[in-house]
């Protein structure tokens, strides 16, 4: 979701896996957060911790409208509410920052906050209709992008004035379009099926040039991919997949896909938009209302 400069490999097809890596020691470099947690689908850095959404509901619903969405702020093992249940959220999902405007996709539009005036009511920047599954954010300039899972669709806002958004205007068609990336002027965007049934078109994409969009794959072993993010060093990538749900490395340089061994309890059950900040990884297990800490 940041913008991150790093050196790619371009016209690399990723097709190669390895043995899986332990990236925790017995447990000591994981922590598990959650308190305040209702069904988090992402995370997103921010002052020096990470906000984390949440839908709030009884039951699970990506597509409710209840209302009931909001959003927390996790710092140095504390918790507290930066955004509350003001029933403009309904199952808040992607995030993105600029000038402290805090831009949030739910459901069929995105949402957008004013920090700075916490009372005052947020804009609402709305997709044309049937696209119901509004899943992330990622920005190169004062270009805005936004994946719609359900349609293939991600669509280009002008945010010049962070305050005063434009419309939302088709960009690229990418076979369900999740997890969004942005680094160097290139984009990647993790693929999921929206209706739950994997194909081969469900992999890693990634788009050269953001003025002449082709989506191309990266990562062709098939998946149900939803967050992306570059590792602290720019080498690699970090991606979730709920089936089977983990998290994986995707090695820039050599083009191997690792699955990366997390010593929990429980094991992760829906991992969805992760952040890495910090020498961390913050994994948001949505099913299981809590965020997986590990460190890199």
């Amino acid at each position: 979701m940041r913008r991150v400069k790093f050196t790619a490999i371009v016209g690399m097809a990723i097709m190669m896996s390895v043995p899986a890596i332990s990236l925790a020691d017995n447990g000591k470099n994981v922590e598990v957060v959650n308190e305040g947690i209702r069904f988090c689908e992402s995370t997103y850095p921010y002052d020096g911790g990470i906000l984390i959404a949440n839908f709030g509901t009884e039951q699970l619903n990506p597509l409710n409208t209840d209302g009931k969405g909001y959003i927390l702020y996790y710092k140095d093992g504390k918790v507290s509410t930066l955004v509350a249940a003001d029933g403009n959220l309904n199952a808040p999902k992607g995030m993105f920052m600029r000038n402290n405007h805090l831009y949030i996709c739910d459901v069929n539009k995105i949402v957008v906050y004013d920090l700075n005036q916490k009372g005052k009511a947020p804009k609402t920047i709305h997709l044309p209709e049937g696209n119901l599954f509004v899943n992330d954010l990622a920005a190169d300039g004062n270009n805005l992008y936004a994946s719609v899972t359900n349609t293939d669709k991600i669509f280009k806002i002008d945010i010049t004035d962070s305050a005063n958004p434009g419309e939302a205007q088709e960009w690229a068609t990418v076979p369900g379009p999740n997890g969004l990336l942005i680094g160097d002027g290139m984009m990647y965007v993790a693929s999921y099926p929206a209706d739950g049934n994997t194909g081969e078109k469900h992999v890693i994409y990634r788009i050269n040039d953001l003025d002449n969009p082709q989506p191309e794959k990266v990562v062709t072993v098939p998946g149900q991919y939803d967050g992306i993010a570059f590792s602290s060093d720019g080498k690699s990538l970090y991606v979730t997949n709920w089936t089977p749900a983990g998290l994986s490395r995707v090695d820039l340089q050599t083009g191997s896909l690792s699955p990366l061994n997390i010593s929990l309890d429980k094991e992760l059950s829906g991992p969805a938009d992760i952040t890495v900040s910090g020498g961390k990884i913050y994994i948001p297990d949505l099913p299981a209302s809590c965020v997986v800490i590990v460190t890199e």
